[in-house]
């Protein structure tokens, strides 16, 4: 398996994992956020090729991970976030929004504790 460059295209799979927009239950990334956050911020283009499939530049990742961060970390809504995408977008730091708190390991691990928790009740559930 090769390692990217810091400036290749990214799938929208790749970005999903890199921003841990994972379901815990499923393991799949949720890549409908992305689809969403691009319809509600003009700025966020992705390069569309062959049948619709989309490549996030660098600068799609950052951004990216600054509207993830109004919205999830600092609580905004959609509009607050657009509000300061808008108006502060120079002003802001991309390091001020990387997300070190939770690794896909961290997930992946929460992943299986849940799954193992679920066989558990649903054994429970049959004993009675």
């Amino acid at each position: 398996m090769s390692v990217k460059t810091a400036e290749a295209l990214k799938t929208i799979g790749e970005v999903a994992k890199d921003l841990n927009l994972i379901d815990l239950e499923t393991g799949k990334a949720k890549t409908y956020i992305l689809r969403f956050w691009e319809k509600e911020f003009p700025q966020l283009r992705p390069k569309l090729r062959a049948k619709g499939r989309r490549y996030y530049t660098p600068e799609n990742v950052k951004l990216l991970k600054k509207i993830q961060y109004l919205l999830k970390d600092k609580g905004l809504t959609i509009k607050g976030a657009k509000k300061i995408i808008e108006n502060n977008f120079n002003d802001i730091e991309v390091d001020d929004f990387t997300r070190k708190d939770i690794s896909t390991n961290d997930l992946l691990d929460k992943k299986e504790k849940l799954i193992r928790i679920k066989k558990i009740i649903t054994e429970i559930k049959n004993l009675s």
